[in-house]
């Protein structure tokens, strides 16, 4: 049956529906390409998100005013003549019902544009001819059906019911109407059939008959589906269209040729463009894509899914967007949360996409898939040698239908992860055995061959699981990890029961293997393995340990973990030092509690040092390092020297929470911002040769919040987007990575996408229950807030900053400069005192600890201040003060801010041309430090509005100097006409806080009405 959808693409009096997510690019060229050929074919694979494209771009042209005609096929449709037509001639019909009779009649007199509310044609409600997506004829008295025209099809007589009731087809000449009506089965269809050449004409004619009222855009959704008789009719009608005229056509490819029945009815065309709508070259192609995985991510986010596995379901879906939300949809709906360290749950509907997909290839590409999924570096010739003389054409057909990628050296990719895992869960043992042992036969390296090996014997080998674990040290030496710990377990797990001991050792090599490589999930089955079996202690310990090491921010629900190996490692005085320090990053990580976590720190540095271990009591304290910064300790620096001299003569495998990374890091948090730089860029290529990719991850990570700050603003975006793009393929939570790309992307890029960011980054670290960077991405989440004059929703996500560093006893202002960004949404709310109040509170501290770039940052907001009480002489000369301090302490950014803050202070004080001159200067730091969002805000603020202003432009009267920014913008909201709820609803303020605001504002302006109110304001 032919159908569309029953649903208006957008409510009325709602605008154009946004793109997809990911898709605007896409779109705005689908528009383009309407715009200029008026024909666009959109293609792609199932579930990549084509016919939400096309409904997006529906739902613009329907916001523009256009005719929107939506025409849905199914495969059935193709079964049966004029399908495909007759439905649309019953959508025509139905929105010239809907519009009123005679709607869609040409009139002369009427000008071609789009009318005020032109509809999108739903499916039509009449009855359906069984077997057929046709209307039924209605039936005559005595109820028999009869023809359009009364009892032949020649009578001159209107029908009055069906698609003819409408009207919409009376000015068509009676052959063509005759036609029509046989084709929708209005009119009994004579032996000789319809006319071919008047059911041309009379389509075209209909569609001719539509534009003349405005713009008419025609979707058509399943294009490979409609009838070869229908395709004819609208190739034809849309030759002769107009330009007014349209036309989307979505189309999933059929890779395999199309299966014909044996009865197949002759009518059908062996052309292979017999379903095109128009000839190829007079359309431009579009094709869709799979989404990026940060796309992933932000299409499971809007729907309301967890998007802390978005790198993993990513990898899972191939970016497909169906199979991703299945996915995601599987992981919310499991019983208990899935661990970073667990397999992802792909049963259910997700399994079942992948096996649809898969399922549409013959048996014999199905076969050579497998071989495929068996393989670790697949390609054609390696999948023929194994057994599949005619695996070139199998795996061209598999590419065809987005099942597989091929390059030019014949390598094989799949598009989604979860299609070979599909493949080999649903072969039996037998198959899979099978094909392991061909390709043991023909792979030309020897860690493949024994792995292929391993794979193919069903029963325990000591000999085959020791070559198994030469493998995996091969593997280690040639760098390939991952390699090495999918290895190191298959040694493990080939060793027989008999040889217990020595199974639980490859166990534990196979588990501190995966700590290593990151791979989370080999991890946990190697610990699981373990725990199920009678091993020592330490055995145990050791196996916990590279499962906490794995888990990366997820350390909630990890609790019972601890405790065993707490309980297990009493007595080993190194076994408990390494608890210990897991112990202190969770404390702080999971638990927000820098206290507790300095003194499990303490504890292992203390018991590691008396056993000679200087790896492990350099790491821990390092992390008591971090601890008593954070507390405001003076001690900080001492510990960390400390840290760092057994660290050089250790010589640590990485530098994740190594006394290294965290002296750069201070020298971030004391804006030491080009030393802190050069030592980050000297160590890139260490940690690109032989770091592991969590170190690669801080690193490019620090890097962006250190380019963030100092410029150029570009280069932290590039090291954001690295460290996410390492984040997401490594299956690691992506909050942290994501709160950088939210501080690179308010420096250097654009402020919507650093709110959408730091929304995210607090949303997995929700999930993820990671104290720390919760509070971090709501500082940056707030801060852009303000910055976009969202005043409300900045001083509400930052007073959560403020109840949650206070919450961990956080004293040191330089890790997190939440303070001077609460002050100022303090300010824009008219909450002078209380901004004052926390200046004042955290300016001995600052003074205490030696942040001087942080008493900078209170100078501005201190500065702000003077200016809302008045005192604006006061106000500019620590502005001025305050930005040539900024300047020499290196920081552009927050020297531009200055100024900014300084021209709005000199609007104030009626000195245009000092303003100006103030935002001509910030324009010049941010363009020279790539900062274009903060370029565009000094070009487009007027000189009396700040980032948090109101909408300005206009001179401000003298009398106005005396209102706060709050009261100002109020004061402009009622005198362009708001009632106190509605400015109060857009300021998110109570009706009374509005009323007594406005109180204030009578007074200072000495004003009595709205009227005068207004007349105040005018300069």
């Amino acid at each position: 049956m032919t159908t569309a959808p029953h649903v208006a693409l957008r409510p009325a009096g709602v605008g154009a529906n946004p793109a997809p997510v990911g898709r605007e690019e896409l779109l705005a060229r689908l528009e383009r390409a309407l715009h200029t050929r008026g024909r666009a074919l959109l293609t792609g694979p199932a579930g990549v998100g084509k016919t939400e494209v096309a409904l997006a771009g529906a739902a613009r042209a329907e916001a523009r005013g256009e005719t929107v005609l939506w025409l849905a096929s199914l495969p059935s449709d193709r079964e049966i003549p004029g399908a495909s037509a007759a439905a649309l001639v019953a959508s025509v019909a139905a929105t010239a019902t809907r519009s009123g009779p005679g709607a869609v009649r040409p009139d002369p007199s009427d000008a071609p544009g789009p009318g005020p509310s032109a509809p999108v044609l739903p499916a039509v409600g009449s009855p359906r001819t069984p077997g057929t997506g046709i209307p039924a004829p209605a039936p005559a008295a005595g109820g028999h059906a009869t023809g359009a025209y009364g009892t032949g099809p020649h009578s001159p007589g209107p029908y009055t019911t069906g698609v003819f009731a409408s009207g919409v087809f009376d000015e068509l000449p009676g052959p063509q109407r005759t036609a029509v009506a046989m084709l929708c089965r209005e009119a009994p269809i004579d032996a000789d059939g319809w006319d071919p050449i008047a059911l041309r004409l009379g389509i075209a004619q209909i569609l001719r008959t539509l534009t003349c009222r405005g713009p008419v855009l025609l979707v058509v959704d399943g294009v490979q589906h409609v009838d070869p008789d229908s395709a004819d009719l609208l190739r034809f009608a849309l030759h002769l269209a107009p330009p007014a005229l349209r036309v989307v056509a979505v189309e999933t490819p059929e890779p395999y040729g199309e299966a014909r029945a044996p009865h197949a009815e002759p009518h059908r065309s062996e052309d292979p463009h017999a379903s095109h709508l128009w000839v190829p070259s007079e359309a431009d192609v579009l094709r869709v894509p799979p989404l990026h995985a940060d796309e992933i991510a932000e299409l499971l986010i809007h729907h309301r899914l967890p998007s802390r596995m978005a790198g993993r379901i990513h990898r899972a879906s191939g970016g497909n967007p169906r199979l991703a939300l299945a996915v995601g949809r599987s992981l919310a709906d499991a019983r208990t949360p899935v661990h970073h360290a667990e397999a992802l749950t792909l049963s259910g509907r997700a399994r079942d996409l992948a096996r649809q997909l898969l399922g549409a290839a013959p048996p014999a590409v199905r076969e050579t898939l497998l071989l495929a999924a068996l393989a670790l570096r697949p390609s054609a010739t390696l999948v023929r040698r194994a057994g599949r003389p005619n695996a070139e054409a199998d795996l061209a057909a598999a590419e065809r239908a987005d099942l597989v990628s091929l390059a030019e050296d014949g390598s094989v990719t799949f598009t989604a992860g979860l299609l070979p895992s599909t493949l080999v869960h649903d072969a039996c043992w037998a198959e899979r055995s099978a094909g392991h042992a061909a390709l043991a036969e023909v792979v030309d390296d020897p860690v493949e061959a024994v792995r292929h090996r391993a794979l193919a014997t069903e029963s325990p080998d000591e000999e085959l699981a020791a070559e198994v674990a030469a493998a995996a040290d091969l593997a280690r030496r040639r760098g390939n990890s991952a390699l090495a710990a999918e290895l190191a377990l298959l040694a493990a797990e080939t060793t027989p029961g008999r040889h217990g001991t020595r199974r639980i050792a490859r166990l534990v090599d196979a588990a501190e293997e995966a700590a290593r490589a990151a791979r989370a999930d080999l991890a946990m089955r190697a610990a699981t393995d373990l725990l199920a079996r009678d091993a020592v202690p330490a055995d145990r310990v050791r196996a916990r340990l590279a499962v906490l090491d794995t888990a990366g921010q997820g350390l909630t629900g990890l609790d019972e973990m601890y405790v065993h190996a707490m309980e297990d490692s009493e007595g080993d005085t190194a076994l408990r030092a390494a608890v210990q320090l897991r112990l202190a990053l969770k404390y702080v990580l999971a638990d927000g509690d820098p206290e507790r976590s300095r003194t499990a720190a303490v504890e292992s540095a203390a018991l590691a040092a008396s056993i000679g271990d200087p790896r492990t009591a350099s790491q821990a304290l390092t992390v008591q390092a971090r601890m008593e910064r954070a507390l405001g300790s003076p001690d900080a620096q001492a510990v960390l020297d400390r840290a760092r001299a057994l660290e050089l003569a250790e010589r640590p495998l990485g530098i994740r929470n190594a006394a290294q990374i965290l002296t750069i890091r201070h020298a971030l948090f004391d804006d030491r911002l080009v030393e802190a730089r050069d030592e980050l860029g000297a160590l890139l290529p260490l940690v690109q040769r032989r770091g592991s990719v969590e170190d690669a991850i801080e690193l490019f990570r620090t890097l962006a919040e250190i380019e963030s700050r100092i410029g150029p603003c570009p280069a932290a975006l590039a090291h954001a987007g690295q460290s996410l793009a390492l984040t997401l393929e490594a299956g690691l939570s992506p909050g942290p990575a994501w709160y950088a790309l939210a501080l690179a992307e308010t420096a250097g890029g654009s402020f919507a996408r650093a709110a959408s960011y730091a929304r995210r980054s607090v949303q997995a670290s929700e999930e993820e229950g990671d104290r720390v960077f919760l509070s971090r991405s709501r500082y940056a989440l707030g801060r852009v807030q303000l910055v976009n004059g969202d005043v409300a929703a900045a001083l509400d996500t930052l007073r959560r900053v403020q109840a949650d560093e206070r919450a961990q006893s956080t004293v040191d202002p330089s890790m997190l400069r939440w303070h001077e960004e609460l002050a100022e949404a303090l300010l824009a709310n008219d909450a002078v005192g209380e901004a004052l109040a926390l200046l004042a509170e955290v300016r001995p501290v600052a003074e205490r600890l030696g942040r001087s770039t942080v008493l900078l940052g209170c100078d501005r907001a201190y500065a702000l201040c003077l200016a809302a009480e008045g005192r604006t002489d006061e106000a500019a000369e620590l502005l001025t003060r305050t930005a040539g301090e900024f300047g020499r302490a290196g920081l552009p950014l927050e020297r531009g801010r200055a100024l900014i803050a300084l021209a709005r202070v000199e609007r104030r004080r009626r000195r245009r041309s000092a303003a100006q001159a103030a935002l001509h200067e910030a324009a010049s730091v941010f363009e020279r430090a790539g900062a274009a969002p903060w370029l565009a805000l000094a070009g487009e603020t007027p000189a009396g509005e700040g980032p948090a202003g109101g909408p300005g432009g206009e001179e401000t009267a003298p009398a106005l100097s005396s209102l706060t920014e709050a009261e100002l913008r109020l004061a402009r909201l009622v005198g362009q006409g708001a009632s106190n709820q509605e400015a109060a609803a857009k300021l998110y303020l109570s009706v009374k806080t509005v009323e007594a605001r406005l109180t204030r504002i009578y007074q200072k302006l000495d004003v009595r009405s709205r009227a005068q109110l207004a007349t105040a304001l005018r300069p």
